[in-house]
């Protein structure tokens, strides 16, 4: 399963109200760090098809999102569940650091 586009009008039914863990990117188009991990997301997306949703929100097209959850530097990552966010990483990580992250949290 491919990682889902986040905005600021479907974050509640996609973010909030998913019955699976969402790790949830923050990052802009701008941002080198942001699209050298890209690939990684869209790996770990279909390794845990199934298990954990994989979602990106673009913090220029959806700029209430990212306000409400006072991003300040991208990449940011969230992991939510039962929309509730359990832990935040800044900065960018390789898919092995991003699997051990979410192992920890799920």
């Amino acid at each position: 399963m491919p990682t889902i586009t986040v905005t600021d009008e479907n974050f509640k039914s996609e973010v909030l109200g998913s019955t699976k863990p969402v790790l949830l990117d923050f990052w802009a188009e701008w941002c080198g760090p942001c699209k050298q991990m890209a690939p990684a997301l869209e790996e770990l997306s279909e390794d845990l098809a199934g298990k954990v949703i994989v979602a990106k929100v673009n913090i220029e097209d959806s700029p209430d999102t990212a306000v409400d959850f006072h991003i300040r530097g991208v990449p940011t990552l969230m992991i939510f569940k039962d929309g509730e966010v359990v832990a935040t990483k800044s900065g960018a990580m390789t898919k092995n650091k991003l699997a051990e992250w979410l192992a920890e949290h799920n």
